[in-house]
């Protein structure tokens, strides 16, 4: 039989973790780097470390595979939310991810795959047709639409969507001038109740069976993927954050939608 892959996670607890992991435990040895500590996992496989410092990842790192970096300030598992303090974002979301794939580069990790974030292009809602897809009222629907992909231009409104674009263009530099993989995994609207709620997740909404379905596919990707970017979306009627690429690289699948 063989040897499963070892994958660290970092951020386990946050809200993204807690729905991947009953997938990632089944698939592969999973271990967890966080400030705070991981239920449920052997305590080898767990190390107290802050991603903010670079040292203290070392211990982590050795021997593993894949690395998923979900570790950040300014999301949905952070208190203020995308409204997070600068000075806690530049050390978890910009310095955190330098040093996740500086240490990933000297570990011999092969693949790193970043949280982004569909903050990274938020300013669409602002415009129309996207307002209308994204509003609460009850608002005609466009006929149609211009699709947002993985490489339409950045339209960032919070201070965390750029942290999140900045470590896209980080992974970019890494995939090009080191042997590390580096997948960026632009993640939609994933609460902690796996169920669409009313105005943006009725266009943005990736349900968590979708989700593990590409965070897998992702993790699994040939090796000559070196780099790219990739929109968590499931198959909403609304939805304009556009997961084809998804689905012609990786064989993306998704089995979940809203109306």
């Amino acid at each position: 039989m063989a040897e499963k892959l070892k994958l660290l996670v970092t951020g386990l607890n946050g809200v993204v973790g807690k729905a991947l992991r009953p997938a990632l435990e089944e698939r592969y040895t999973v271990s967890a780097l966080s400030r705070s500590g991981v239920d449920g996992l052997p305590e080898d496989r767990v190390f107290r470390a802050n991603v903010a410092d670079i040292d203290s990842l070392r211990p982590a790192f050795e021997g593993v595979d894949v690395v998923l970096n979900l570790a950040a300030d300014g999301g949905l598992s952070s208190e203020a939310g995308m409204a997070a303090g600068w000075d806690s974002m530049l050390h978890n979301n910009i310095i955190g991810a330098y040093n996740v794939l500086e240490i990933a580069k000297q570990a011999g990790v092969s693949r790193v795959i970043l949280a982004s974030s569909g903050a990274t292009s938020n300013g669409y809602e602002l415009e129309e047709p996207y307002k209308s897809l994204v509003s609460v009222d009850d608002v005609p629907i466009p006929d149609s639409w211009d699709m947002v992909n993985e490489f339409s231009e950045p339209k960032p409104v919070s201070l965390y969507g750029v942290t999140k674009l900045f470590g896209e263009d980080l992974g970019r530099y890494y995939a090009l001038t080191t042997p590390l993989s580096v997948i960026n995994l632009r993640i939609s609207s994933c609460g902690p109740i796996d169920k669409a709620a009313p105005g943006r997740s009725q266009a943005n909404w990736a349900s968590y069976r979708d989700l593990r379905q590409l965070t897998i596919k992702i993790i699994e990707a040939p090796a000559d993927l070196k780099f790219d970017i990739f929109w968590a979306t499931s198959d909403n009627r609304k939805k304009f954050r556009d997961n084809t690429h998804a689905k012609e690289v990786l064989g993306y699948a998704p089995q979940d939608g809203v109306g």
